[in-house]
């Protein structure tokens, strides 16, 4: 079989990271995708990988020894119908990941429905820096990394593990085919409404993970009544519990308005002190989950907390962009309420002497679907101004779930959105853009058009 594999999605945060470990295995990649955006497209074509823009049947031709099929291909395209009529080998992202990159690695797994890429990257770094040279593969960029993906020169591998879907062909969940040793449950709620009917069966896929831990592996995990349950169907594996000042386990305490100085406490007493770039108590929590993941491969809790103190976070996770004109403007991938409520919570403490602005595009297929309207005004009510821009695609009125709030606008146009937040932005403000995508080019324009006003 030829070592040519062609990936379709090859944009996607997870897709794009496979290929870039699939290319240092030795195999020769290509891909396709449609309406791409950086930061992923760019290390994509950095790294000297060919793309095909679009899903036509050309671009197989000449056959390639492997098709890698992302999540968001489905029968109908071209490109997927002449696979299937050509007879030609494919598998889905993730079954390939586990058979050609993690299946003799001692594989570290961050899931939950929030902080997955956040905790992964932390974990990363931690093992980095002890001297491990862990591979991984992370749906962002690591600020310390540069790289989303990479293979790593020892036995361990970080693996951001995500609950959606595999591929058209296959429905269960990514992370099943990871096999990990080691599992992070940050938190577990209701999301992909598009994918899961309710929580009850997310929480199925996630009991499937933990089927797969083994006796000598080790389940770190967050509070919530969700996680209770999936372990309460079966649990083989040790588990310990990451809680905000808590007795036994892992705890986190905050010891500055912003979390940006943090307590860190181990299962036997043991507590050190993290002072770092970070903001948030979903950020604190982050921590001490990567912390408690590296302690068992043996690194101490002294050395977890000195690597931390020089992660740079993760681009697109309150990533600060620019202060122009003393208005602090970061970028955001908060797409669930709970996650706005979280990102906005953080920053409150800061902007005491300003306002708090939030931008944010309600874009997941789950909140297009109107699962989480009746929270979105809730989840925003730390801002002083809310901005939501409505996609055309949306099949509900967002201004019904966010109208009554006489702080929180709904906009159909990005450009008036844009004059809109100038026009309320002041010296000493904190402008935060929130969306999972790349917002018609928001964030550019708005620093553009501050910097232009800052220098006039």
């Amino acid at each position: 079989m030829s070592d040519h594999i062609h990936i379709l999605g090859i944009c996607g945060t997870f897709m794009g990271g496979l290929a870039l470990l699939a290319r240092e295995r030795g195999f020769s990649v290509t891909g396709s995708d449609r309406n791409v955006y950086p930061p992923m497209s760019t290390q994509l074509l950095e790294s000297g990988i060919s793309l095909v823009d679009g899903y036509e049947a050309e671009q197989l031709s000449p056959a390639p020894g492997c098709v890698v099929v992302g999540n968001a291909l489905s029968r109908g395209q071209p490109v997927v119908e002449a696979m299937l009529n050509e007879g030609l080998h494919y598998t889905s992202g993730p079954e390939w990941l586990g058979r050609h990159i993690l299946h003799d690695q001692w594989v570290l797994a961050a899931a939950g429905t929030h902080g997955k890429t956040t905790t992964a990257s932390m974990l990363a770094w931690i093992l980095d820096c002890a001297g491990l040279e862990p591979g991984f593969l992370i749906g962002g960029v690591p600020s310390n990394f540069g790289v989303s993906a990479r293979m790593g020169g020892g036995r361990y591998f970080v693996v951001e593990a995500d609950e959606y879907d595999s591929a058209f062909f296959d429905k269960r969940s990514k992370f099943v085919h990871y096999r990990p040793k080691t599992v992070i449950i940050n938190n577990l709620e209701y999301d992909h409404a598009d994918i899961f009917p309710d929580l009850a069966a997310i929480e199925t896929q996630f009991h499937h993970l933990v089927r797969c831990i083994p006796a000598e592996g080790l389940i770190i995990r967050g509070d919530g009544a969700a996680i209770d349950r999936v372990l309460e169907r079966g649990v083989w594996s040790p588990t310990v519990t990451v809680q905000a000042s808590a007795d036994d386990g892992w705890s986190w305490r905050a010891l500055s308005a912003q979390a940006d100085r943090v307590e860190i406490g181990t299962p036997d007493g043991a507590v050190a002190s993290l002072q770092w770039s970070l903001i948030g108590a979903h950020n604190a929590a982050n921590a001490a989950a990567a912390i408690a993941a590296a302690a068992h491969v043996g690194i101490s809790l002294e050395d977890a907390v000195l690597a931390l103190t020089t992660f740079k976070g993760v681009k697109r996770r309150l990533e600060l962009l620019g202060k122009p004109g003393d208005i602090a403007v970061y970028d955001d991938f908060a797409h669930h309420p709970t996650a706005i409520e979280s990102t906005l919570l953080a920053l409150r403490p800061q902007t005491s002497a300003g306002k708090l602005i939030a931008l944010i595009e309600p874009r997941s297929n789950t909140m297009r679907m109107g699962e989480h309207r009746a929270h979105l005004a809730a989840a925003a009510r730390a801002a002083d101004h809310t901005l939501w821009f409505e996609p055309a695609e949306m099949n509900w009125e967002l201004g019904s779930a966010v109208g009554a709030a006489p702080e929180q606008e709904v906009f159909q146009s990005i450009d008036t959105m844009i004059d809109r937040a100038l026009a309320l932005a002041t010296s000493g403000d904190t402008i935060v853009v929130m969306s999972n995508g790349g917002f018609g080019g928001l964030h550019h324009q708005l620093m553009t058009q501050l910097e232009a006003r800052a220098t006039a």
